[in-house]
């Protein structure tokens, strides 16, 4: 069955990237959280499409594992530009929550890979 994780990571981006856009519109402290989650939203989906090019099971699990990160990266630009009411939390809450949906995913099947070797990859 062919996963839909590389296209929902590309879509992801997409709505980083717009949302980025406006941040950056304003100089200062915007446009340097812009750059921040800019980084690692867009690098989630990179990874996941890195990994659908993996050499071995090794490498696909270490993408994965990067993209995760990077997830995990990003919820918490997420959570800080809600927290510091730069923008309102209700227009933030679809992308946190996609995030979230994003991590558990990557977890759950970097763990299950992980498992199948008994946790040596």
């Amino acid at each position: 069955m062919k996963s839909d994780l590389p296209e929902r990571t590309f879509e992801f981006a997409k709505r980083v990237v717009l949302l980025c856009k406006v941040l950056d519109a304003s100089p200062g402290v915007n446009r340097t959280l812009a750059n921040q989650l800019l980084r690692s939203g867009t690098s989630v989906g990179a990874n996941v499409e890195e990994g659908q090019a993996s050499q071995s099971e090794a490498d696909f699990i270490s993408k994965y594992s990067i993209a995760c990160k990077e997830a995990r990266e990003t919820h918490y630009w997420i959570r800080l530009l809600i927290a510091t009411e730069i923008l309102p939390e209700n227009r933030l809450t679809d992308l946190a929550d996609e995030c979230s949906q994003v991590i558990a995913i990557l977890t759950s099947i970097i763990k299950k890979l992980k498992s199948k070797h008994g946790g040596k990859v």
